[in-house]
């Protein structure tokens, strides 16, 4: 909980989650397995998903219960959402293991009793997915508990986020994450929109992250360096493993590198800051200053031919060099030496 709580002060590192949805392939050993990798990767949280079939749908394969234009193409809903469930009587189990692990642990609730559920166990807060963002009696009830919210926004215009949120506060939500959702399984780079994120911050007065359904980690690494604060992306142990999601999902080498390239981006990002590093202090030696270029007698004249700007930085600066032209040189000076003002008469 400790570190969700340091996120939604806006003065930690990216929070990231490792979604494991439906990737547990019915198999509870195999979740836990997701779980330590995702551990051993750099998560800071594991996400699940809290439903049956019959709480989401209906057992009917008309043509209104047929999925039609995604990966999923030709399955029933019912069928889908059997498939991919996480079982209810895994996750305390689940919820233990991952916070034995140091991973906070927590589920998105698809109908109030998935609510009444998660509250049972204590999870420390809940996300709304980007389907039920407009089912304003799920958002209430989920408001009603007194937890922070993390809410996927695909699909939502920005009127709908609008009530989204008005909603969740409402009816006593405390805390609000928006995390900005491209909803395609995969997503397309060319449609994350990233720069939604920072918009979504300032507009509703929370922090922003993002949900990620792109291959690979460029998108997500991309948005931590324009703000996202929260980072959720799936993770599974082989996409050659199959399940309904693990063709959109990361690997556990891929998650660890999405990481470490966060944790090096929030590095770089650093302040607003105008000093020197030690490392640039040191090679201000090597910037140009003015040296006389050729061997010079008492009394000659500074010119062009024998005054230049040149590395390395020893000599006066380079501003005083039309001062200095046309000046005498007080003693013999050899070429390669430093101008300074004791040179000149």
């Amino acid at each position: 909980m400790s570190k969700l709580l340091e996120t939604l002060s806006r003065n930690s590192s990216t929070y990231i989650i490792a979604e494991i949805s439906a990737n547990h392939n019915q198999d509870i050993n195999r979740a836990k397995a997701i779980i330590a990798e995702a551990a051993k990767a750099g998560a800071d949280a594991i996400k699940m998903q809290t439903y049956t079939a019959d709480t989401l749908t209906i057992d009917c394969n008309n043509e209104h219960f047929v999925v039609k234009g995604t990966a999923w193409e030709g399955r029933t809903l019912y069928d889908l959402y059997d498939e991919a469930h996480t079982p209810w009587e895994w996750h305390a189990e689940l919820i233990k293991y991952a916070n034995e692990l140091g991973l906070d642990c927590f589920s998105t609730p698809f109908d109030a009793t998935a609510v009444d559920f998660l509250e049972e166990l204590n999870v420390p807060c809940h996300k709304v997915a980007s389907f039920e963002l407009v089912d304003m009696l799920l958002l209430k009830k989920i408001a009603s508990t007194g937890k922070p919210v993390i809410m996927s926004t695909g699909m939502g215009s920005l009127s709908e986020i609008d009530e989204a949120v008005k909603t969740l506060r409402n009816n006593g939500c405390p805390e609000i994450v928006l995390l900005k959702c491209t909803s395609a399984y995969p997503a397309l780079p060319k449609e994350a929109n990233l720069l939604t994120i920072p918009n979504l911050s300032e507009t509703f007065k929370c922090v922003a992250g993002l949900s990620d359904h792109t291959m690979g980690s460029a998108v997500a690494v991309a948005a931590v360096s324009i703000g996202a604060k929260v980072v959720e992306k799936h993770i599974t142990l082989s996409r050659a493993d199959g399940g309904p999601d693990s063709g959109f999902s990361m690997e556990p080498h891929e998650f660890k590198q999405m990481v470490d390239d966060i944790r090096t981006v929030e590095e770089a990002l650093g302040t607003v800051s105008y000093d020197l590093t030690e490392k640039q202090q040191v090679s201000t030696a090597f910037r140009r200053s003015l040296f006389v270029v050729k061997d010079m007698k008492a009394g000659e004249i500074f010119t062009h031919e024998n005054v230049r700007s040149i590395r390395p930085g020893n000599g006066l600066h380079t501003r005083h060099y039309d001062t200095i032209i046309g000046k005498k040189v007080k003693i013999a000076t050899p070429k390669g030496t430093p101008l300074s003002f004791d040179l000149v008469v």
